[in-house]
């Protein structure tokens, strides 16, 4: 059996440190913005265009890429604060060892967020058990549509998977099929 120790306080400060990164991200996206996306040709003629409109195009891309990135950011951010006020509630709870038993279990059914059917769900349209996060579908997964049990971070479908996109089990990385590999991809190795 595994045990999980938590502190709200450090959880908290970490949500704190993730949005000031964000920020920081941010001004720096929003600062290159005018610089990369105006590039001028170096020339008048048709090469120095279409290079000048290849780099407009990679730029306009990456401040696409860069905006759903802070929008998953963001939400990413909240979760690890409601995660903390959770975290904090079961502290609370846990330092009266008289309190009503029955109240526990009610407060262990609860969801935390818009959406969510089963127990214990904190985020949104999550299902099953114990989720944080978005659309996570199974028990104790940590992220954004995870199907199956106790993955972390996105779009994986198995068990203990760590990354993105995994599938299998006990995955470490990004785009992984089977079972303890870590890598990305074709570029993996099994441990």
């Amino acid at each position: 059996m595994s045990f999980v120790i938590a502190a709200p306080q450090f959880v908290t400060d970490a949500a704190s440190n993730l949005a000031r990164i964000g920020s920081t991200i941010n001004a720096a996206n929003a600062a290159a913005l005018t610089p990369t996306t105006g590039v001028l040709a170096a020339g008048a003629d048709d090469v120095s265009a279409a290079v000048a409109s290849v780099f407009e195009a990679h730029a306009q891309a990456y401040q696409a890429l860069s905006a759903q990135t802070a929008a998953f950011h963001n939400q990413f951010v909240q979760l690890m604060n409601a995660g903390a006020g959770q975290y904090a509630a079961a502290e609370a709870a846990n330092a009266s060892p008289l309190q009503n038993l029955s109240g526990l279990a009610a407060n262990a059914a609860q969801n935390v967020g818009y959406g969510n059917t089963g127990n214990g769900n904190i985020g949104f349209y999550n299902y099953g058990y114990n989720n944080v996060g978005i659309t996570n579908t199974g028990v104790s997964n940590f992220g954004n549509a995870n199907t199956g049990k106790f993955n972390f971070g996105g779009w994986n479908t198995g068990y203990a998977n760590f990354g993105l996109a995994n599938y299998g089990i006990y995955n470490i990385g990004i785009a992984l099929t089977g079972s303890y590999r870590i890598g990305i991809g074709e570029l993996s190795f099994t441990y």
